[in-house]
């Protein structure tokens, strides 16, 4: 029986390039969220996409020789090969230039219209095409030049002077923003994120312009048709087209289930948007907010924050190729405390690959079935399941331990719980030395027991690795001649000690985690 819906989202990314290892950290953390949830017995709605529209958009198309939706249509195929490439099951990929999100958008921004919350006004000030944002002249900065250049970006911004945009009245929700910070803790995580919004938020907020004249690549407000969206008037709705938001004839009732959202998992740079315009929009259309907006750090590379424009942008496909995809997903979900920035480098990748994956599981999933296959012709051996040891002990408590790390996404004190089994089952190995007791016939009994007590243990952690490495976690199951891993559906349930049938033959296999050189490892322009 499930225990209820679970969804979240990551951003609906940015259409202009392709993904880069920032836009598949969030990716991949939300998919192991997904992963885990489902075996922890949720129905699981986990929503990504394409922000599509907006001036930087047409402009790049006109630069290509396309039209904005030839352009976006040839970027699709990037993100979804990439997703492919990382295994991430994502339940719906929305792309704003669908008929749907339309659907979407209009309904909302009708709906606070006839509300009384938008009015029409011309716009002066300052304008960023490459953030999609407009910024007061004492938000700017100048260049060397003497230019006003973004904040963000550091681009040349655009002064935006007599356009007529229609406003949504922003302003009139800071004191409501504020008490709903105070009152919801846990809305802004981590805590580094909600002290910076809230000092924001107090400084005061102005009226947001919510639509364009002056071009026509975004989707037409039906109460004004010679005005198109915004970007964030529009991308921020495809979190509720995921969900069937406008679409109650084919998706009914889904909706109403789903909403309010478990989590947005954002990166830093875009909290302003979800925890500030995101809850306003949502308090004015009167819909219950999210109930968290992570805003996970930055990755680093020599203290730079990764980018294309920067050149240290690495394509997740480049690592895939050296470390395989589950040691990629597994590095980045656990080297890096998820919330906080993070330095990622070749050298250190490759020290965890080969302590965490190498040396301890992998190292583990090759000794016992090889002594197993030597010892007990590669059967599980008849032993008690229910015989008192030290892997046991701490298997039994996994669970709590772990459900609460991910509950907090906290993944790298997820993986260390779990490592923590594998590390005392290599120790194990050495206090208990096998190879001894199989020159002893009279200890057949106790080997067969320390044999079956290694082989489960190497089953419980397999259950445990499978939302961060799910094709390991995969292989071990078949190696140990168990059924699909993917199809749990209470890990709680799955990892009580003693569930290894006796007589299951077990496969030695290949090493999960071969050793890696440093030196050896070259990556090709």
């Amino acid at each position: 029986m499930s225990k209820g819906t679970y969804s979240f989202t990551t951003p609906i990314y940015y259409v202009n390039a392709a993904p880069h290892l920032g836009t598949a950290y969030t990716t991949v953390a939300a998919d192991t969220v997904a992963r885990y949830q489902r075996m922890n017995g949720y129905d699981v709605a986990f929503v990504t996409g394409l922000d599509e529209h907006g001036q930087k958009v047409a402009e790049t198309a006109e630069k290509n020789g396309m039209t904005p939706q030839q352009w976006c249509d040839s970027m699709v195929p990037a993100f979804k090969e990439s997703w492919d490439l990382l295994n991430i099951t994502y339940t719906d990929f929305v792309r704003t230039t669908e008929d749907r999100q339309t659907r979407t958008v209009q309904k909302f921004w009708t709906d606070l219209y006839k509300k009384g919350f938008l009015y029409k006004s011309a716009y002066e000030g300052w304008y960023c095409v490459h953030e999609e944002t407009y910024y007061a002249e004492s938000d700017l900065e100048k260049n060397e030049e003497g230019q006003f250049v973004c904040p963000d970006c550091k681009r040349p911004v655009r002064r935006a002077s007599g356009e007529e945009n229609w406003f949504f009245k922003l302003s009139a929700f800071q004191n409501k923003l504020l008490d709903y910070y105070e009152s919801h803790p846990d809305f802004i995580r981590p805590e580094s994120r909600k002290n910076e919004i809230v000092s924001f938020v107090k400084g005061g907020l102005q009226d947001l312009s919510i639509s364009r004249s002056t071009f026509d690549w975004g989707i037409p407000l039906p109460f004004d048709k010679g005005h198109v969206c915004y970007v964030w008037a529009d991308a921020l709705l495809a979190y509720l087209t995921g969900i069937g938001y406008a679409d109650d004839d084919k998706r009914a009732g889904e909706f109403e289930a789903r909403w309010p959202m478990q989590y947005h998992f954002v990166g830093k740079d875009i909290t302003r948007f979800h925890c500030v315009i995101w809850p306003a929009m949502l308090m004015a259309a009167g819909l219950p907010i999210t109930h968290t907006v992570f805003g996970h750090g930055f990755l680093l590379t020599k203290g730079e924050k990764m980018s294309k424009s920067r050149g240290n942008g690495l394509r997740p496909a480049d690592l895939i190729k050296i470390f395989g995809v589950d040691a990629y997903r597994y590095y980045f979900m656990t080297d890096v405390r998820f919330g906080m920035d993070g330095d990622i480098s070749m050298e250190r990748m490759v020290q965890v690959y080969n302590a965490d994956l190498a040396n301890t599981w992998g190292n583990l999933v090759s000794r016992v079935p090889g002594m197993n296959d030597k010892y007990f012709d590669g059967v599980v051996p008849n032993a008690s399941p229910t015989a008192s040891n030290p892997l046991k002990d701490i298997a039994e408590i996994i669970y709590p331990e772990y459900d609460a790390a991910m509950a907090r996404v906290d993944f790298t004190q997820a993986a260390s719980v779990v490592q923590k089994l594998a590390h005392r089952a290599n120790a194990y190995i050495d206090e208990t030395e096998p190879f001894r007791m199989a020159k002893d016939p009279e200890k057949r009994e106790e080997l067969a027991q320390v044999m079956y007590n290694l082989l489960e243990t190497i089953r419980i952690i397999a259950l445990f690795m499978a939302p961060l490495m799910p094709n390991t976690s995969a292989e071990v199951y078949r190696r140990l001649g168990l059924g699909a891993i993917d199809g749990i559906v209470d890990i709680e349930k799955a990892a009580a000690w003693g569930q290894l049938p006796f007589g299951n033959r077990v496969e030695k296999g290949e090493a999960l985690f071969p050793r890696l050189d440093e030196s050896l490892i070259e990556i090709e322009d």
